[in-house]
C-alpha cells in the first residue's frame, strides 16, 4: 500500500512542475506579445 501512495505522489510532484513550466512559457509569450518585442507576429502582419 505505501508503494502506491509513494509513486502516486511522485507522478503529481511531476504534474506540477510540468505545469509551472507550460505557464511560465504562456507568460513569458504573452508578455512579449503585448510590450510589442515579438518580431515573429509583426512581419507575419506586414505581409
Amino acid at each position: 500500500m505505501r508503494k502506491i501512495l509513494k509513486e502516486t505522489e511522485g507522478i503529481t510532484l511531476i504534474a506540477l512542475v510540468l505545469t509551472i513550466i507550460i505557464l511560465l512559457i504562456l507568460a513569458g509569450v504573452t508578455i512579449a506579445t503585448l510590450t510589442g518585442d515579438n518580431r515573429n507576429i509583426k512581419s507575419s502582419t506586414e505581409c
